[in-house]
């Protein structure tokens, strides 16, 4: 179990989570079809290219389930009860096929759980950065984990 029990987060602790993910074609693909997004803009070479991107651009439901994913295994990974929310979503960069993807994460609030005596919340800053060191997906999300001693 890599996950961290309530008791031991700190805010402001930061985790560089080791494992990278290039992102491919297939990726991109197949999320925007298993998630019924026509989008051009991630399926359509010659759309994309007409774009002001110029290129394919990677589905951005995709980019921000990949960095929730590369955090788990540092976090929640068999301590969690449930996610309870995600909040401030933001995308200030695009990502494109080929792109490699790091993920970053911060505690910034511990609450006790009123309704879960044997859990508390923790909420959890991540940052998705690229190959160029920009950050190009963040959010904050609420996780309810599991004390040490229940």
């Amino acid at each position: 179990m890599a996950g961290r029990f309530f008791e031991d987060w700190t805010i402001g602790d930061r985790i560089s989570h080791e494992i990278r993910r290039t992102v491919t074609e297939t990726d991109n693909l197949l999320f925007s079809t298993m998630t019924h997004n026509p989008q051009p803009l991630h399926l359509d070479i010659e759309a994309a290219k007409a774009s002001e991107f110029g290129q394919i651009l990677v589905n951005g439901t995709f980019t921000f389930s990949l960095m929730v994913g590369l955090s788990v295994g540092g976090t929640t990974l068999g301590t969690l009860v449930a996610n309870l929310g995600y909040d401030k979503l933001v995308m200030p960069k695009p990502v494109f096929i080929g792109d490699t993807m790091r993920a970053e994460t911060e505690i910034v609030e511990l609450k006790e759980s009123r309704s879960r005596p044997t859990a508390g919340i923790v909420v959890f800053r991540h940052e998705l950065i690229n190959q160029r060191s920009e950050m190009v997906c963040q959010c904050l999300r609420s996780a309810l984990v599991h004390r040490r001693h229940q």
